[in-house]
């Protein structure tokens, strides 16, 4: 059945080679005992090997039932080694991780038979060998002649047609290498067996052929085959392990390791907790994002200004050095302050037929529209009681009609809020600041100390056209009144009522300060722009200009710079609105309106569009393009601790491969490919991997809970850290699929290993 024809081996180390086996002959008959004896150094267990397919010759021939296995593949070898041979080794050879039981099982399991008839053979070949009371014990619980029996019943669980054994009782007692002996005999009766030993006597008393070699040659045969019989082809069955055989046998072995195995977790958890981590704070980031705007920016309206401008942000005070610090507000004082103007990006010409066009808008998409209409008010100042001074209406704007919002991001720090159309309010900034303009205008030295006491009651007067505008009969056309005592006791009387200032929010002061609705300065009712306009237009000089095709100011024609709508504006007497503002039913709805106006500009040239402003959509994209950076630069940081946690698993992984060189040289000897063999450290990295994620994310989320109030503290945010299940899940894949990579050359390295030299690694 087995034959042995010229074979030699030649081991190379460089340029240096050395024989082995030098032309062996040998011929093997089912049912015999061959006893092969040499020295140290004979070739008697390079023969063994090559026998078992754990090492191959490098010439001559080895026939299997008359099969030459010149052809074989490694697949090949291994199902011979699966089908056809059982090992008995000196040294056992035994998985110390895995039961009794599954050691003789496993050789089963990759020759694919089910688990019901694998434990029947299992439990009837453990019984043959005497241990049927030990199936659950593992290796190291059982005595030296215990184990070997083990490997016997490995050896013959699978009924193969050769039994190997290599010095099988050369780390035995006496009386147990004898009861060894007698069971190996007894095997021999229907299988081949061929024990290698350098005992005579033993191979006297128990074999009955002896093969003596030296230096690599057969010098000596007891009992040759002379005579040639017919064999049968050879076509063992391919083998393959299961993955869930690789995952049991990683996993035993990890459970026999668990301190180290729970440190490598821990470590490999560490990115997936930065990753998790920042994935649960940008969560939760967007979602305030989502409510800042559908609760908050929602309020603010869509704007249509005649000088659309860019975010209008206070100036903080200037400090006495560049450090960051705390701004002090002294309470009742105000502090005059150098305004910074916008940046004029376009003029806007806002039409009788674009305020039609703005009125078709579809009225389930907005709340109000309300129209801000470009009253020149002539202001006269009375002071110290006497002297009267005309100002500029710099800072002088109406109230919006959203006494909620202003109610909820403005508080009264003096006075009340206006009631009628005499009444004015002044807001302040966070800082009690004030435009140093205003203040010189409301006569107030800036070298003083100014108090809220003595803002309140500030008169000014809205002067009427018909009193401040004299017509020149001579030249016919209207100039500025010289008797402002007249302009004054006639005018539109006003009083500063309160003053309010911004909430604060600590540090989502910048946030709220862009989406107020209220700037610093002057602010009255409609009210009174409903009584200012009302007179100003049916003031003479209106009445005049409207009948007059030039400038009543100066008697000049009109030109393309300076046209009637413009001398209109100038003298308070025209009523096409200067600015709109479209609140929005709710923020979804702002997206369709602003899809509305673009329609309107799409035939027209950049210079006659009419350009909206939304700062609801500056924020929000401020605050996404503010978070989406951090996001990018916590991520970039966990990644790297990510990839060096994935290489430290890969050496762990590496040393785990050393350490069980023994098992794949097991392994190897059973029929294990070598795919089998990376599959078994494969599923060790998958472990690994699977406990780092889920240890990651439970970490995680106990971290959820000091994140949450740090950042609570800090920006007033509840439960800003929210891990979803999906990226939770998500999360614990990319653990298992980077562990599994960086496992992946360790685990080539285990499945090229040599089985020869695996199983001499102790």
């Amino acid at each position: 059945m087995l034959k042995l024809k010229n074979i030699t081996k030649v081991y190379k180390t460089g340029t240096f080679e050395q024989s082995a086996l030098k032309g062996i002959n040998l011929e093997f008959r089912t049912g015999e005992f061959v006893a092969i004896l040499g020295t140290s150094g004979s070739g008697k267990t390079t023969t063994l090997n090559i026998i078992g397919g754990l090492d191959q010759y490098t010439e001559g021939d080895l026939e299997i039932n008359g099969n030459s296995t010149k052809n074989f593949n490694e697949s090949d070898w291994d199902a011979y080694r699966n089908h056809s041979v059982g090992f008995i080794f000196q040294s056992y050879n035994l998985i110390n991780h895995i039961s009794v039981f599954d050691n003789v099982e496993l050789g089963m399991t990759l020759s694919g038979i089910s688990k019901v008839q694998r434990k029947e053979k299992a439990l009837a070949v453990l019984n043959r060998v005497g241990l049927s009371d030990h199936i659950h014990k593992k290796p190291n619980e059982l005595s030296g002649g215990q184990k070997q029996r083990v490997a016997i019943a490995r050896a013959l669980v699978n009924n193969p047609d050769i039994i190997l054994a290599d010095e099988p009782t050369g780390a035995l007692d006496s009386k147990t290498s004898k009861e060894i002996m007698e069971l190996i005999t007894e095997i021999s009766k229907d299988k081949l067996v061929i024990m290698v030993t350098h005992d005579s006597q033993t191979a006297r008393d128990y074999a009955n052929r002896i093969v003596e070699l030296k230096d690599g040659l057969v010098i000596k045969d007891s009992n040759p085959v002379n005579e040639v019989k017919q064999t049968r082809g050879y076509h063992p069955k391919k083998t393959a392990m299961s993955f869930l055989m690789a995952l049991k046998l990683s996993f035993n072995n990890l459970k026999t390791k668990l301190t180290r195995t729970m440190i490598t977790a821990l470590a490999g958890s560490i990115g997936i907790i930065g990753v998790s981590l920042v994935l649960s704070i940008s969560n939760g980031m967007n979602e305030e994002i989502a409510n800042l705007e559908s609760e908050q920016l929602a309020d603010m309206p869509i704007l249509i200004t005649e000088k659309p401008t860019t975010l209008p942000v206070t100036q903080r005070p200037i400090q006495n050095d560049n450090e960051e610090e705390e701004i002090e507000v002294e309470e009742g004082i105000i502090v005059p302050y150098d305004p910074t103007l916008n940046n004029v990006l376009h003029k806007n010409t806002i039409t009788k037929e674009y305020i039609e066009y703005i009125e078709s808008l579809d009225e389930t998409l907005y709340d109000s529209i309300r129209y801000q209409l470009a009253l020149q008010m002539k202001l006269i100042l009375k002071k110290d009681n006497s002297a009267l001074i005309p100002v500029a209406p710099e800072t002088w704007s109406e109230l919006p009609d959203n006494s909620e919002l202003i109610d909820e991001q403005y508080e009264m720090v003096y006075g009340q809020m206006p009631e009628n159309a005499n009444q004015l309010l002044l807001v302040i900034d966070e800082y009690n600041q004030l435009n140093q303009n205003l203040l010189s205008m409301l006569g107030f030295s800036l070298e003083d100390e100014i108090t809220y006491e003595s803002l309140i009651g500030t008169e000014l007067v809205i002067a009427k056209n018909d009193n401040y505008y004299v017509h020149k009969q001579v030249t016919g056309v209207y100039e500025k009144t010289a008797n402002l005592e007249v302009a004054y006791d006639n005018g539109f009387k006003t009083e500063i009522v309160g003053i309010a200032r911004p909430k604060k929010n600590d540090e989502r002061d910048e946030v709220n300060q862009l989406s107020r609705i209220l700037s610093s300065g002057l602010w009255y009712t409609p009210d009174l722009t409903a009584r200012v306009l009302e007179n100003t237009v049916n003031s003479q000089i209106a009445i005049d200009q409207l009948n007059v095709d030039y400038n009543v100011l100066t008697g000049l024609p009109f030109t393309e710079y300076q046209t009637k709508e413009d001398v209109l504006k100038t003298i308070g007497a025209n009523t096409t609105p200067a600015g709109i503002a479209i609140y929005a039913e709710d923020f979804d709805s702002k997206t369709e309106i602003k899809d509305y106006l673009e329609l309107w500009n799409a035939d027209l040239s950049e210079d006659q569009q009419i350009v909206y402003t939304d700062y609801a959509e500056d924020i929000s994209s401020v605050m996404t393009t503010m978070i989406s950076l951090i996001q990018s630069v916590l991520v970039a940081f966990a990644a790297i601790s990510l990839v060096v946690s994935s290489i430290m698993i890969g050496i762990i992984t590496y040393v785990s491969v050393l350490e069980r060189t023994k098992e794949i040289g097991v392994l190897r000897s059973l029929g294990a490919r070598k795919k089998d063999i990376s599959r078994v450290f494969n599923a060790e990295t998958i472990i690994v991997g699977f406990f780092a994620g889920t240890l990651g994310i439970g970490l995680t989320y106990l971290l959820t809970f000091p994140v949450n109030i740090i950042l609570g503290r800090m920006m007033e945010f509840d439960n800003i850290a929210r891990m979803s299940m999906s990226e939770s899940i998500l999360l614990i894949g990319v653990s298992v699929l980077l562990t599994l990579i960086s496992g992946l050359i360790p685990s080539g390295i285990a499945s090229r290993k040599n089985p020869v030299e695996a199983l001499r690694t102790e």
